[in-house]
């Protein structure tokens, strides 16, 4: 969880896009390759990247580059990290900064 003020802040921010959220449910699920990730949520792979460079940023996915062995181009995968939101008073009054 959070340890300072900017952590926390980025991780709410991350969580804060419904898109971003939907994102990290089918992460959550199984990886995924960024096209066929932005082709089943309907946007762009542009916004995509955008989108998981928040969640990356705030610690809530990771990703992978991997070779196919039939493709010669290597492909992004990305998978959730394992975490656990609990947030109270006493969470916040012990955040650094």
């Amino acid at each position: 969880m959070a340890q300072s003020v900017e952590e926390l802040a980025r991780f709410c921010d991350a969580l804060s896009n419904p898109v971003r959220v939907k994102i990290l449910k089918l992460l959550c699920e199984k990886e995924w390759y960024v096209y066929e990730l932005a082709k089943t949520l309907g946007i762009s792979r542009q916004l995509l990247y955008l989108h998981l460079k928040k969640l990356e940023k705030a610690g809530l996915v990771e990703s992978e580059l991997r070779l196919e062995p039939d493709d010669p181009r290597a492909k992004k995968y990305y998978r959730a990290k394992q975490f656990r939101i609990i947030i109270d008073n006493e969470i916040i009054m012990g955040l650094e900064g």
